[in-house]
């Protein structure tokens, strides 16, 4: 993935925050190697890398019979619990 130009994304923050690592050797190589293919700092590469993993964090996929019982569970809701009714009381007393 290549470098997008300041033109094309949204204005740049100022870099003025540090992070020091201790790594590998390996894993230092690794990061100058897609430094180098990417045009991208070690600190672009790590940020990337962090937003990433955060997305991947945030979203949500469900497939099989997780997505069939969600799915499920949405069109037809099950009855309240006698407990749950009681909390709902109660939280609302509480609120006013």
């Amino acid at each position: 993935m290549a470098a997008t130009s300041s033109s094309q994304s949204a204005p740049r923050e100022l870099k003025k925050e540090r992070i020091e690592l201790r790594v590998a050797a390996s894993a230092k190589d690794l990061i100058q190697r897609a430094m180098a293919v990417s045009g991208l700092t070690a600190g672009d590469l790590a940020y990337e890398g962090a937003r990433r993993v955060l997305d991947e964090h945030e979203r949500l996929v469900l497939t099989g019979a997780d997505r069939d019982a969600f799915l499920d569970a949405v069109t037809n809701p099950p009855e309240p619990t006698d407990r749950l009714v009681a909390a709902l009381r109660a939280h609302r007393d509480r609120l006013g």
